[in-house]
């Protein structure tokens, strides 16, 4: 398979299905995943046939209970029905960030692109540590990183389906020194490619500003540089307009998960999706609009409609109309859902 160019990509956006004009983007939304396993590696050897009992749905949905079958969809039929929700609702493209680590599935993505009429744009990379390939420890980092320009250029987990953007590169607390590596060859990949990176931080409200001066020691541009999960991460406005300040762009991507209760971390009080767009609100009005973008992050099978839950056009069906009725103009919706990710997923 031919290598695409830097010159061939500047100035388009790669979906799954190839290269288009990222005025065909549309409404997008910027951090979901359609085929996934996020079970921990040591447990996956289980099978997925059976159905999940949707009995336990609450206890399912806040962790109270973890089963395999929540945290794993592997089925290319499921993942095509719940995108093609997000055209029935008015959205047009769905950025998918299973990468390493997760059983990414490029020529899944394709097909389920083809079948719905949904836009994908895949990601590419390595999860956090615990889900990493142990040989990666001895990588170095040019060799990661020409990894991930291979998947963007060439073709990502041995097939022909390209990448469209860096990440989500994980990272865990305490924050180690494979992440690190990792993070460093994703920052090495951005200046050969021209392509966004977003990147899934620690669970500490400290570690978003670690990461800004740590892409800033190695390269990375910071205005095409997303920090995921602000949501679960930063609870505070110093921090937050910190932030904002360094030019980072800021992902609000838990939209849907309405309990304050966040099992991953219980020290936290998770905020509902009202509490989501006071905080959006309160950046857009120190001046940083065009550095907002939002998602859903579904990654539990509780959470797909077809299952009792929220599903992937639920920004559409509920946040965008909450938006309109707290005073947000058609432009500043239209900046977080369109302009900006067509700026992110364009190719510099």
């Amino acid at each position: 398979m031919a290598r695409l160019t830097r010159d061939a990509m500047r100035g388009k956006a790669q979906t799954v299905l190839g290269l288009i004009d990222p005025a065909e983007l549309g409404s997008t939304l910027m951090h979901e995943h359609l085929i996934w396993n996020i079970t921990p590696p040591p447990e996956r050897d289980k099978p997925v046939a059976e159905a999940l009992d949707l009995g336990q749905w609450w206890d399912l949905q806040t962790r109270m209970v973890k089963d395999y079958r929540n945290s794993t969809q592997l089925d290319v039929g499921v993942a095509t029905r719940a995108a093609a929700e997000v055209v029935q609702h008015g959205g047009r493209t769905i950025v998918e960030l299973t990468i390493g680590g997760l059983m990414p599935n490029p020529e899944g993505l394709a097909q389920a692109s083809r079948e719905s009429g949904t836009q994908i744009v895949m990601g590419c990379g390595h999860y956090v540590h615990d889900y990493q390939d142990p040989a990666n420890e001895g990588r170095s980092v040019d060799t990661l990183a020409q990894e991930m320009v291979d998947q963007i250029q060439l073709g990502a987990w041995g097939t022909e389906v390209r990448a469209g953007l860096l990440g989500e590169i994980g990272c865990q607390w305490p924050w180690t020194d494979l992440e690190k590596k990792m993070l460093a060859a994703a920052c090495l990949a951005q200046q050969e490619t021209g392509a966004a990176l977003t990147i899934h931080p620690a669970r500490h409200e400290d570690h978003p500003w670690m990461l800004v001066e740590f892409l800033r020691a190695h390269g990375a541009d910071l205005s095409r540089t997303i920090i995921d999960h602000i949501d679960r991460t930063i609870f505070d406005d110093e921090r937050l307009f910190r932030l904002a300040d360094a030019g980072v762009i800021l992902e609000w991507d838990l939209f849907g998960q309405e309990s304050s209760y966040y099992q991953p971390n219980p020290d936290i009080d998770m905020p509902n999706d009202a509490q989501r767009l006071r905080d959006i609100r309160k950046v857009i009005d120190r001046g940083h609009g065009d550095q907002i973008v939002i998602s859903h992050d579904i990654c539990h099978t509780v959470q797909l409609t077809e299952n009792g839950g929220h599903g992937y056009a639920h920004i559409y069906k509920q946040v965008l109309p909450l938006m309109r009725r707290r005073g947000f103009t058609e432009a500043e919706i239209d900046a977080i859902m369109v302009g900006t990710p067509r700026r992110l997923l364009t190719f510099i």
